[in-house]
């Protein structure tokens, strides 16, 4: 019985046609060069910044009437009658810590990636390392923290904080390690926004239509016809 050889020289030409996927984009986690922590009351950052908000309850003058509100900042209220006058300023400060560095296997990411993409999202932290004085001050109140006695019936001066995450929305497709670094991919000139379609349109003209994702099928066809030869 002759048995017939297999094309190898075919196989091999043929295989070279298939089409080979790369690997594009990160695939792990961005990672900060260090925990981020609020000192003051033992929040520990989740992601790649932290960041405390801080509002108080002071009256704001709308109209001819008087308003309470919650506001990050002291609102004026020297003109105010005395009955209307807030705290002259806030106990307690906002504040933001971000990541010196981060990097994302093993390479560094360019810190305008971080300004450009970053997202500040609110989390309900564990209040677990609350320091004993401001827990006296201090009770769970949402995703936070305030100082009303009763949470429904705040009065002027009380405060609410909580805590944001700086987190980075999926990658692929929006960074590129390019210098050993991952690095914003450059936007696309308007002028050459219809570039990609010209090219795939001159490809689809000058080469057939197996050439690529089609390989495959001309291995089959290939094979069918030498064993016909061979019979």
């Amino acid at each position: 019985m002759t048995h017939a050889r297999w094309p190898w020289g075919l196989l091999l030409a043929t295989a070279v046609m298939l089409p080979v996927h790369a690997q594009e984009g990160p695939v792990g986690a961005p990672q900060p060069d260090r925990t981020l922590r609020d000192p003051e009351f033992g929040v520990v950052a989740r992601h790649l910044g932290l960041e405390r908000l801080v509002d108080m309850l002071q009256w704001q003058q709308q109209g001819g009437r008087y308003a309470r509100i919650w506001s990050p900042v002291v609102i004026d209220s020297t003109h105010f009658p005395p009955a209307y006058r807030n705290p002259g300023a806030l106990p307690l400060m906002g504040r933001r810590w971000v990541a010196a560095s981060v990097t994302i296997d093993g390479a560094p990411v360019d810190p305008e990636v971080l300004r450009t993409l970053g997202q500040w999202r609110d989390f309900r932290p564990s209040f677990s390392a609350l320091p004993g004085n401001l827990a006296a001050t201090f009770q769970p109140e949402g995703i936070g923290l305030g100082s009303a006695d009763n949470p429904l019936q705040p009065r002027i001066g009380d405060l609410r904080i909580h805590w944001r995450d700086l987190v980075l929305p999926p990658l692929d497709g929006l960074v590129v390690l390019r210098d050993g670094r991952w690095q914003l991919v450059p936007p696309v000139p308007p002028a050459m926004a219809d570039a990609p379609a010209i090219a795939d349109t001159r490809q689809s003209t000058s080469m057939p239509w197996w050439w690529g994702g089609g390989g495959i099928v001309v291995l089959v066809v290939a094979l069918v016809a030498y064993r016909r030869r061979r019979r």
